[in-house]
């Protein structure tokens, strides 16, 4: 391979996993560019709720590790929430006490603590936490990435052998399961109702009875509810049903939802895998290939540790 190419990097895959990542690796002065199937603002990172907390994912003691830089980037992009979407906002984790949760919770998160009565009817923690509009984040994690020097292309993978870089990165989330093969990542599907904001200025993450989720997110100019976990549903059309039954769980828990003016629906689909598989590996040609997916709803929480990690797997005199 030409000697001029020996810096290159082509990260497979344009959502929050893969853009971070490679952000990292063009900081670090490697030539990046960026496969995506997907437009970066219809990926599914770009449907996400975005509140930062572990959700479904393993091994856990890896994604504490993930999790904790990356609130600590996060924390740092709040100073600038109006270019980077990242805000600090508080709100409850219903269904859940300071004795439930982890001590690393408690000791990084100092606010943390049980909510009152008037903030929450059940048992549950308050907490400030970053919440990420997606809409804001996704295009200036790209600028970024333009700004040291990378680029964004639109393209279809078939095959890694197409990607012809002496490094490169499988950021494809639940398109791995075809790209790589590997079966054991699945879908988890979600669904979200976008309204008005009728003056909610908190987040709430809640479960009833019957263990149906409900949480709203308020993000610039609107409030985001959901949702749904449905395994290995692949439909991305909006049931009208669900988003009734989801309008109707978080009128439930503030009266003002139910008569907020309907924006939009949305449907992702989670990548779920038992395991995030972030390890490297070298092709049959003597290439570097780092896989970096199967974050399932905790892509965005872990972002920034994983590009981290990955990004020293893909280039080793790169990481620091």
């Amino acid at each position: 391979m030409d000697s001029d190419v020996k810096g290159d990097v082509i990260v497979v895959g344009g959502g929050v996993i893969g853009l971070t990542t490679a952000v990292l690796l063009a900081e670090r002065g490697r030539r990046v560019r960026v496969w995506t199937r997907e437009p970066v603002e219809r990926t599914t990172s770009a449907v996400a709720g975005a509140l930062w907390w572990p959700y479904r994912i393993e091994p856990e003691a890896s994604a504490r590790r993930w999790a904790l830089h990356s609130l600590d980037v996060y924390e740092e992009l709040a100073e600038h929430s109006e270019v980077t979407g990242v805000r600090m906002v508080e709100g409850v984790l219903g269904e859940t006490d300071l004795d439930e949760t982890d001590s690393w919770a408690a000791a990084r998160l100092p606010g943390l603590r049980a909510a009152t009565a008037a903030e929450y009817a059940g048992t549950g923690l308050w907490a400030r936490l970053p919440l990420i509009d997606m809409s804001t984040h996704l295009p200036w994690l790209r600028e970024r990435l333009v700004k040291a020097g990378g680029s964004v292309e639109e393209r279809t993978v078939s095959a890694f052998a197409e990607a012809e870089a002496p490094v490169v990165v499988n950021c494809t989330g639940l398109g791995a399961r075809e790209l790589v093969p590997d079966e054991s990542v699945r879908p988890l599907r979600g669904q979200l109702v976008v309204v008005e904001n009728p003056g909610i200025g908190t987040w709430l993450v809640s479960k009833d009875a019957s263990g149906e989720m409900a949480y709203f997110f308020p993000q610039p100019g609107r409030l985001v509810l959901g949702g749904t976990a449905e395994q290995d549903v692949w439909s991305l059309r909006p049931d009208p049903a669900v988003a009734e039954a989801i309008v109707r769980r978080c009128a439930a828990l503030r009266p003002e939802i139910a008569g907020a003016q309907i924006l939009e629906h949305r449907v992702g689909l989670r990548p779920v895998r038992d395991a995030v598989r972030l390890e490297r590996e070298l092709l049959p040609d003597g290439r570097v290939l780092v896989h970096n997916y199967g974050h399932g709803g905790a892509g965005v929480t872990v972002a920034w540790g994983c590009a981290q990690e990955a990004a020293g797997l893909a280039c080793p005199a790169a990481s620091g």
